[in-house]
């Protein structure tokens, strides 16, 4: 006997347009790696990372505002039924970061295992546009912590569940998912988002594993935190 299919969490016609918006920041961030005149890396020359950094966040809150008040509010749908159960004690909060740890190392190891298969990066660096001063830095871990939560409310939380009631599949939605999150980081060059498409997915089965958004976002913004950080000193 088939098992019924979860009713979608938002309307389809925003999921359109959120998918297009999406792609529509792929593709730009692709044309802005293919003509960018900035030699090794993507801006050769850069002031203050601060506008930049302010601008992400705008975008990145942006795009959980769309999805909550565009989009699951039309079908009753509350943020936090896509959170997960929320933490009854400390031995919760150990558990879930725990789990991000782990995920967090089995990911780097990969990563190291995987890099002489991928052969060398040739896409133009992001190197310029890390930080630098200790406002930078600052700002840095409050995007990079705002990135663990906006981006796996809108790719692992909203549109993996919306992509399961879609097409009545787990492993499809995951699949659906990473290919746009890994396509949305178009800037950094088609080796990185083969890198952060397996990411995506391997996020997305982290939180179907865990019924839960908190570890990957846990995981998700360590990464990012430590990427950023570890690059600076390089």
């Amino acid at each position: 006997m088939s098992t019924p299919r979860r009713p979608l969490i938002a309307p389809l016609r925003h999921t359109v347009i959120l998918s297009a918006i999406l792609l529509g920041i792929a593709a730009y961030g692709a044309y802005v790696q293919a003509t960018s005149h900035g030699g090794k890396h993507l801006v050769e020359e850069r002031g203050s990372t601060l506008p930049l950094y302010l601008s992400l966040l705008a975008a990145e809150w942006g795009l959980v505002r769309y999805v909550v008040a565009g989009g699951l509010r039309r079908t009753g749908t509350r943020l936090r039924d896509l959170l997960g159960a929320r933490w009854a004690s400390w031995k919760d909060v150990v558990r879930d970061i725990a789990a991000a740890l782990g995920f967090w190392a089995a990911w780097t190891a990969l990563a190291i295992v995987a890099a002489p298969v991928l052969g060398p990066d040739t896409a133009k660096g992001i190197d310029t546009l890390l930080p630098r001063t200790v406002p930078e830095i600052a700002a840095w871990v409050l995007l990079s912590l705002s990135a663990g939560f906006c981006e796996e409310v809108v790719f692992r939380g909203y549109l993996q569940t919306q992509f399961e009631a879609l097409t009545g599949s787990v492993p499809l939605a995951v699949i659906a998912q990473a290919v746009i999150f890994g396509v949305s980081h178009g800037y950094q060059g088609l080796r990185n988002v083969i890198v952060i498409t397996v990411l995506g997915g391997l996020y997305g089965l982290l939180a179907h594993w865990r019924r839960s958004l908190k570890p990957g976002m846990i995981a998700h913004a360590w990464t990012d935190i430590f990427s950023g950080l570890l690059a600076k000193r390089t």
